[in-house]
């Protein structure tokens, strides 16, 4: 399927702690456009670990966009409406440290006790339950994955409706060219005969008081002439080309996958037929259709840069 280069996907999951409360973990993927794929994460360090993984499943699943990976966690709130703390105290780290007031109370009598506010602050009496750093790894990368399709699916959504556009566009620029190209033999004809009779009123062949005598000779080279230079106006290879590059671009949506670079590449060699053909104009219905062919790559231009 065809997809746009812009989504966003988000998914999360449930961490137990090492003290026995959660945390919720969450992961965001927002993709917009960009020339090539350039990925960046933004993630708590507990889930550091887990970039490595995530960027090898973006690397595989897209081509082009700018990926912006962002994760954060909260802990959850319990039944009471309390957030559950991972606090505890390392009794043994306690006991070692009442055994060393005692001694220093022998030696040194008048020393004052310890405060509380000194005991929890003493390095190791008060730890916080770790969580094993594999948990937040997996979790990570779970929630990744899902994020991951939801961010797929919108980018497919979006590349199916840019598809239609497109189609669109398509079929009113062949309808453009169908329009002109029967009439080409036809002004290319009329355009000779208006250049000839004006050579012939030019050298006074049509002229009561002035005649330059013209032999066969000389008119044939004006005729020659004027046949070269209705072939420079002619402009039946560039719709001929027009042609073909259109059912190349409708090709190329049908076959799907990452077209954007190749209909961006479609898109130059349509906007160079549409100026030649403006150029080469000598008809204002030549001119019109040449303008709206140009407003219609335009429109084109700007969807396709939103494809992958």
């Amino acid at each position: 399927m065809i997809s746009s280069m812009t989504g966003y996907g988000s998914a999360s999951r449930q961490i137990q702690l090492g003290s026995g409360g959660f945390a919720n973990l969450q992961v965001e993927i927002r993709a917009v456009n960009s020339r090539f794929l350039d990925i960046s994460f933004r993630m708590p360090d507990e889930c550091r670990s887990a970039e490595s993984g995530i960027r090898e499943l973006l690397n595989k699943t897209l081509k082009r966009g700018k990926i912006e990976v962002r994760a954060a966690w909260r802990l959850t709130q319990s039944e009471s409406g309390h957030a559950k703390t991972a606090i505890s105290v390392n009794q043994a780290k306690l006991a070692a440290l009442q055994e060393l007031q005692q001694g220093i109370k022998k030696q040194f009598p008048d020393a004052g006790e310890l405060r509380m506010a000194d005991i929890l602050r003493w390095p190791g009496v008060v730890t916080e339950s770790e969580t094993a750093e594999d948990q937040w790894q997996v979790a990570s990368i779970e929630a990744g994955q899902e994020a991951l399709k939801q961010l797929l699916s919108a980018r497919q959504e979006e590349g199916k409706a840019l598809a239609l556009v497109l189609g669109t566009i398509l079929t009113s620029m062949e309808a453009i060219v169908t329009r002109i190209e029967p009439r080409m033999p036809e002004i290319v004809s009329q355009y000779q005969s208006k250049l000839v009779a004006r050579l012939e009123e030019a050298l006074g062949t049509h002229s009561k008081t002035v005649q330059i005598p013209i032999n066969s000779e000389l008119m044939e080279r004006i005729r020659q002439e004027v046949v070269l230079y209705a072939v420079r106006i002619d402009v039946a290879e560039e719709l001929a080309r027009l042609k073909t590059h259109l059912q190349t671009a409708h090709t190329t949506l049908q076959e799907g996958g990452p077209v954007g670079k190749r209909l961006d590449f479609l898109i130059q060699e349509l906007n160079r037929e549409a100026n030649t053909l403006g150029s080469k104009s000598v008809n204002p219905d030549f001119t019109n259709a040449a303008l709206e062919l140009k407003l219609l790559i335009e429109q084109m231009r700007e969807q396709v840069q939103n494809l992958e």
